[in-house]
């Protein structure tokens, strides 16, 4: 018997998770979630395109998070030196990394604008922005208003705080559109106009100090009208000299007052999510804020494609069904992805099938595939061979639906994670101590020609493997760079020239400097994965079947009809050979033709072979 008829086709079309958390039948994920290409973009770090709107001292203060610009604070050159201190930082007591909170380098919605028509050449199908609602700090997670867009990610930052003043924030019929809310419609639809999907990020979870119900609460403490908004344990009495006001923030961050759950059977522990549903108030000001960018002035033609939910594992289920109805009652091919990330930081990642069962989420953000795969193609203390590393993919992938896993954003870095190079340029834990400050051997300066390879071999598995690939924006330009805040350096724009950066950044040793700089084969190499994925409907739509998996060999097949594309990879440092089914093939990446059924492959290589007739 031919020895492929052995081998067993992945348990993901074969196995539906268990309907325990829900009993609403399964709405499948919408239907072009499986083919599109992800690119998320941090819009502050991404492209400045207009300066005239540059942020301001004023503009940037925390006074709860104590990020307070000293008074000769100015925007960063977008090119300098990453590591070099600013200026205003001179004089500073905190640390280099406490710092980076204060800086902004002008990236804006203009910018985004400009640099559509460079994520269209290299083949992006689906935008993924970081929030963008307005509020003062870089990662804007502490919203001033859900409502609106950032003041200084628009054209008229003073003009648009004159807007808003004359609104009323808890009456929708009051709403009116700011310069940087009409800009960011218009590049929903430069995006549309590119067959580019959109998706907001937002945090239901908290909101910041600046935030206009938490303000009226500050003032009017129990008798505001929102105050069952939030979890407020004690209102201040004005009849003592000390004030008793006390309130839950997000992990413990005053300047990030969490919302009240509601009707909850259980706090989250063990793994079990909450069951819970929110302050009707705040479920109320959500939805009609998730109107508002679903289907401005009511038109879905005009508006998002979908949203990204921050820390979606510490709200309640019963919320997410409802929002989930809402959401789909606007505009029925809207995208919902949930934050569901760490059960127990750093060992254990957390369970995403209680969210998946048709009924909340169409996806995840999938890091729970990234983790294996990454201690299977890079150089780790705990790495996996090619065994543990098919269990591991099909132990995430058989607990979900077939639709679901095509749906998953495959993400791999982002905003919260060391970027690629640099993760694959380090052995530690995945996500563990991953900076030089709680790590003083981990690397931060210019990868080694291994990463590279092995990272190019981790590439050829991202756009072939189940799921829709994920961009973290300045990947494809050969960046590098830590776990957050070090991993948000603004983007090595080709045209640009940068300052060298100085590979020992956080070591008491001599300087030495890498040259830094958009690198065109990187580029060249993601569009090509990109272009092979986006022609080839069986590495979007196909069964995949695992063959030859032992050691550092790893192998795979998409099939769909009576199209197939073979992927191998060879993680070792010697020669690896490939028994395949007699016949023609095609290789993508070097469109070179095989006539055989032996494959030999170099160390550190991966092929992908299209089946000839």
């Amino acid at each position: 018997m031919n020895k492929l008829k052995l081998f067993v086709i992945v348990s993901v079309f074969l196995c539906f998770a268990n309907d325990t958390f829900s009993k609403t039948a399964f709405s499948a994920p919408p239907a072009w979630a499986k083919s599109v290409v992800w690119y998320q973009i941090f819009v502050e770090r991404f492209n400045n395109g207009d300066k005239t709107n540059d942020p301001a001292n004023k503009n940037t203060t925390v006074e709860n998070m104590n990020i307070i610009p000293p008074a000769n604070w100015k925007i960063s050159n977008w090119t300098g030196d990453w590591y070099a201190r600013d200026s205003w930082m001179q004089n500073s007591d905190k640390s280099f990394p406490d710092l980076l909170q204060y800086r902004r380098y002008g990236g804006d919605l203009q910018g985004v604008i400009n640099k559509l028509d460079y994520l269209n050449d290299l083949g992006v199908t689906a935008i993924f922005l970081n929030p963008i609602n307005d509020a003062p700090s870089l990662h804007k997670y502490d919203a001033r208003n859900y409502h609106h867009i950032d003041i200084n990610f628009g054209p008229d930052p003073e003009g648009d705080l004159k807007i808003m003043t004359t609104e009323n924030p808890a009456d929708p019929t009051t709403w009116k559109w700011t310069s940087a809310d009409k800009l960011f419609l218009k590049l929903v639809d430069e995006a549309h106009k590119r067959n580019m999907r959109i998706i907001m990020d937002y945090s239901w979870n908290h909101t910041g100090t600046n935030f206009w119900a938490w303000l009226d609460i500050l003032k009017n403490q129990s008798d505001s009208p929102y105050k069952s908004w939030y979890n407020i344990s004690t209102f201040d009495n004005p009849q003592t000299p000390v004030n008793e006001f006390k309130y839950d923030g997000w992990y413990g961050n005053a300047y990030m007052p969490e919302f009240r759950k509601t009707d909850i059977e259980g706090i989250r522990t063990n793994g079990k999510p909450y069951i819970g549903n929110m302050d009707n108030g705040v479920k109320q000001h959500v939805f009609d804020v998730t109107k508002r960018w679903l289907a401005p002035n009511g038109d879905a033609t005009k508006g998002i494609d979908g949203f990204r939910l921050d820390v979606a594992d510490q709200i309640g289920l019963g919320f997410w069904r409802d929002y989930r109805k809402f959401v789909r009652s606007v505009n029925e091919e809207a995208y919902l992805i949930g934050e569901i990330w760490w059960e127990k930081w750093p060992k254990v990642l957390m369970n995403p099938v209680p969210y998946m069962q048709g009924d909340m989420f169409d996806a995840v953000m999938y890091y729970q595939v990234y983790r294996p795969a990454r201690y299977f193609f890079a150089k780790t203390k705990n790495g996996f061979d090619g065994e543990e590393f098919k269990d591991s993919l099909l132990s995430e992938w058989g607990r979900l639906k077939p639709e679901s896993v095509k749906a998953m954003m495959n993400v791999s870095s982002s905003h919260d994670a060391p970027r690629l190079l640099t993760d694959f340029y380090n052995d530690n834990d995945y996500k563990y101590h991953a900076n030089p400050l709680e790590n003083k051997e981990y690397k931060t300066g210019k990868p080694d020609k291994e990463s590279y390879k092995r990272l190019q071999l981790y590439l050829v598995h991202l756009f072939t493997t189940l799921g829709a690939p994920q961009i973290w924006n300045g990947e494809e330009m050969g960046m590098w760079g830590a776990d957050d805040p070090l991993g948000r350096k603004p983007l090595w724009w080709k045209e640009m020239k940068f300052a060298p950066e100085n590979r020992y950044n956080f070591q008491n040793v001599k300087p030495q400097y890498d040259k830094v700089g958009f690198d065109e084969t990187t580029f060249q190499f993601y569009k090509k994965l990109i272009k092979i994925r986006k022609e080839n409907i069986e590495l979007i739509d196909g069964e995949l079947t695992f063959l030859e998996t032992a050691g550092k060999k790893f192998s795979y097949e998409r099939s769909l009809n009576n199209e197939k594309i073979v992927i191998l990879f060879n993680t070792s440092d010697i020669i690896a050979n490939f028994e395949l089914e007699q016949g023609n093939y095609l290789e993508l990446l070097s469109n070179k033709k095989f006539n055989t059924y032996l494959i030999k492959l170099k160390p550190l290589q991966s092929l992908i072979l299209k089946k000839l007739e």
